[in-house]
């Protein structure tokens, strides 16, 4: 079915539906209780979930299967948002032809700087990478301010053409069809309450897309090929075989993945600003990459979704609602116990989840995935040992029969 095996549609199907339950999924506890803050099925940081998702997986094609790490991939992202940007200035709101004009100009972009990259490899491809980003974020920056609008960033105006849209009485909102992006349907049933909305189930497809096109990757020839890149590329060269195509072709295909996220976060709001291209931005997706476990199938989602998710929690959680939580607690006990978690919250929620983030590099170098299947060898030999205990017995009642 789908031209997959029966574990990768095992797979695919079981993303589907966890995407599909999201917004259920993610608020699990009831809205105004002291635990509701754990909550994330609100549709802006869903849609996050999904983009960099998109992001995630389409650099693991780079360095999962090839073992190039790019430090530059922020710029595909920034040139994404202001080409979808650009399109709803200029032709219309809706968002499919910003995004298709996203995916091929990041694509062209990629062309020209995975051309030169690809040239050197190991450390001197990573700087490289880097040196075109950083030139990218400086021009957006400064340079390029017609196009770009500098550190203001580019956005819609009322005196845009629009051509295809025509005149309209206010500031327009990006829609799919006429179906606004923002639109959004609230499902309550007692205390809880879920969000629907029509942004999120749209890059939710298309992040469902993106990984079936990941996962026939992976399986292809062609993903043998980069493989065999990341193995041993001397020796596939000696062999006769140019190297430089498929390394290339997965450059760029990664690069189409992050203009893909970057014309998505365009159509979730209609800004492109520069910071999209910094360094940092860069060296967020090599971590969602590594955290879920890069080379796999479904650790760069699981890695997009667990850096954003804390990112949101930890970031907002507050004095005040620690002090919620530990009310029950005598005042110096209390007192004690939220200046000991303070640093960890709220602006400092770097260093929470950089702690994380080491933790897991330590003791699952792997990342989640590899988590996952030790989790998942534990409970199979319990299941062994079950089945023993009970041949086992089974065995000494025939006997004493």
């Amino acid at each position: 079915m789908l031209g997959l095996e029966r574990r990768d549609l095992t797979i695919l199907i079981a993303v589907a539906v966890i995407t599909l339950f999201a917004p259920i999924i993610l608020n699990p506890f009831p809205t105004g209780s002291a635990l509701a803050q754990f909550n994330a099925g609100y549709p802006d940081l869903m849609q996050r979930f999904v983009i960099f998702g998109i992001f995630a997986i389409g650099f693991n094609i780079l360095f999962g299967l090839t073992g190039y790490l790019s430090f530059g991939h922020a710029a595909f992202l920034g040139i994404g948002s202001y080409s979808a940007v650009w399109m709803f200035k200029l032709l219309s709101m809706n968002v499919i032809p910003a995004i298709l004009l996203s995916i091929v100009m990041a694509g062209l972009f990629a062309l020209v700087i995975g051309f030169v990259s690809l040239r050197r490899s190991g450390i001197y491809f990573s700087i490289l990478t880097l040196a075109f980003a950083q030139m990218s974020y400086n021009l957006a920056y400064s340079v390029l301010t017609p196009v770009t609008n500098g550190e203001t960033g580019l956005q819609i105006t009322l005196s845009d053409p629009r051509i295809l849209d025509g005149e309209s009485s206010g500031l327009p909102v990006t829609s799919l069809f006429g179906a606004e992006m923002r639109d959004t349907t609230t499902l309550f049933v007692g205390p809880w309450s879920w969000d629907f909305s029509v942004g999120y189930y749209f890059c939710a497809a298309l992040m469902l897309v993106a990984f079936y096109i990941s996962v026939r990757i992976f399986r292809s020839p062609f993903g043998m090929m980069l493989r065999a890149v990341k193995s041993n590329q001397q020796r596939m060269n000696y062999t006769g075989l140019n190297s430089r195509p498929y390394t290339l072709a997965a450059f760029v295909i990664s690069g189409m993945y992050a203009g893909l996220a970057g014309g998505l976060l365009a159509a979730m709001d209609p800004l492109a600003g520069a910071d999209r291209m910094q360094w940092t931005a860069s060296g967020e997706v090599v971590l969602m990459t590594i955290l879920g476990g890069a080379g796999t199938l479904i650790g760069p989602v699981l890695g997009a979704g667990f850096i954003k998710y804390f990112e949101n929690i930890f970031s907002k959680i507050n004095d005040g609602i620690l002090h919620q939580w530990f009310a029950f607690m005598p005042d110096g006990l209390e007192n004690f116990v939220v200046a000991v978690i303070h640093p960890f919250i709220g602006k400092g929620w770097h260093l929470t989840l950089g702690i994380m983030f080491m933790l897991v590099v330590i003791f699952l170098p792997g990342g989640l995935v590899e988590g996952a299947s030790r989790v998942g060898r534990v409970f199979r030999r319990r299941d062994r040992k079950a089945d023993h205990v009970e041949s086992d017995a089974a065995r000494q009642r025939a006997a004493a029969e």
